[in-house]
């Protein structure tokens, strides 16, 4: 189904109420949400999806996601919160995620945005360039 050009707009708008200085407002994600409920959109299903994705975006940008193969200290964890939020001037939270196909090392992703230094990648590049 081709969602409208209206329907993404609206979409936006709902996205824009929804932001609080800059980040996403549990509250005011609600207050949409209880408001579509309300009163349903023309396409409610396209709407709802596009505004989901929406969300969805601008919390991975506010997330450190650290896959690493063995123990992860706190303390590293808080410095790589402290380093991407001073990079990317926005608040960044670090939520660590054992990935034991790294082997050693760490792979960081924040939005889109994914910094690697792992032995499994470093053998990929090597198997690459043979």
């Amino acid at each position: 189904m081709r969602v409208s050009k209206q329907s993404q707009q609206f979409a936006r708008q709902l996205f824009r109420l929804s932001l609080a200085d800059g980040q996403v407002s549990p509250e005011r994600v609600n207050g949409v949400l209880t408001h579509l409920t309300q009163h349903p959109p023309r396409q409610p299903l396209a709407v709802l999806r596009r505004y989901h994705r929406l969300v969805a975006v601008q919390l991975a940008k506010n997330r450190a996601l650290v896959e690493h193969a063995g123990v992860i200290d706190a303390g590293v964890l808080r410095t790589i919160e402290a380093t991407f939020t001073q990079k990317y001037r926005r608040p960044v939270a670090a939520a660590a995620r054992p990935d034991p196909r790294l082997i050693a090392g760490l792979r960081i992703r924040v939005g889109d945005d994914v910094y690697e230094s792992s032995v499994a990648a470093q053998l990929t590049a090597l198997a690459l360039s043979l």
